[in-house]
């Protein structure tokens, strides 16, 4: 199957859903669906960072801070976090990732989803789909905050990071 062939649910600004399209229709018309943004860590509590493939109906070849996507029609944030973090790091047997807050990003395009953000320790070797990244790195925090300003990143999965450092718990800055 096509991935734009995929349903998603549409939903409203208070993220109830008031109908079913396809993931290309969805995109096309600027449909508010739901996401969810997984912070993978390693053991050594390093960042999973990648590169999309330029294959990628939305942000392609553009740098990440999360696993994730879209949430398919009828699966919940929590299936949808579980399955994208399998299927993208290419693992199998990981912990179900931590729920952590929700937002709605709205992009300069007119774009608008729902966006659940989680977060799950992988401790074993990595395998990222390929389909779906081009390249990856487990990353230190410092070495994240230097590539912010290098590397072009998708813009969601940026305002989730931000979002992420002002909710991290013991953070009063």
């Amino acid at each position: 199957m096509d991935v734009r062939d995929e349903v998603l649910d549409v939903v409203d600004a208070d993220d109830r859903v008031v109908g079913r399209a396809p993931r290309g229709e969805v995109y096309a018309r600027g449909l508010r669906h739901r996401c969810v943004f997984v912070r993978a860590t390693d053991a050594e509590g390093r960042l999973f960072v990648h590169r999309r493939t330029p294959t990628k109906l939305v942000f392609p070849s553009m740098y990440d801070l999360f696993v994730g996507g879209v949430v398919g029609a009828g699966e919940t944030y929590d299936d949808a976090a579980l399955r994208e973090a399998e299927e993208e790091l290419g693992v199998t047997g990981l912990p179900r990732p931590t729920y952590l807050f929700k937002f709605l990003y709205e992009g300069d395009g007119g774009q608008s989803w729902w966006s659940a953000v989680y977060e799950v320790r992988c401790e074993g070797p990595v395998s990222p789909q390929v389909e779906e990244v081009a390249w990856h790195a487990f990353l230190t925090g410092d070495e994240v905050e230097r590539r912010l300003t290098e590397w072009p990143w998708v813009p969601d999965g940026l305002a989730a990071y931000q979002r992420w450092k002002a909710f991290r718990p013991g953070n009063h800055g």
